[in-house]
């Protein structure tokens, strides 16, 4: 599970279907992508990045916490 990003998200108070709407995929796919299960297309995770303020590229480590990947400009 991306602890890192469920937390991010309940931060900003969004449910799973607001990102997923703002993000333009499905509900489910985003749960995936939450839970750990799968992992989004470069661009799916620029687009949550935004949304959550997040740098895009935590997707793509092995390991991260979540205060070194909040998007400098908007934190």
């Amino acid at each position: 599970m991306r602890i890192w990003l469920k937390t991010r998200r309940v931060e900003k108070k969004l449910t799973h279907e607001e990102v997923a709407n703002k993000c333009n995929i499905s509900r489910s796919f985003y749960t995936h992508v939450e839970n750990g299960t799968k992992t989004p297309s470069v661009d799916v995770a620029k687009k949550i990045a935004k949304i959550l303020d997040l740098k895009w590229t935590i997707f793509f480590e092995d390991e991260s916490s979540s205060k070194e990947h909040i998007n400098p400009n908007t934190a």
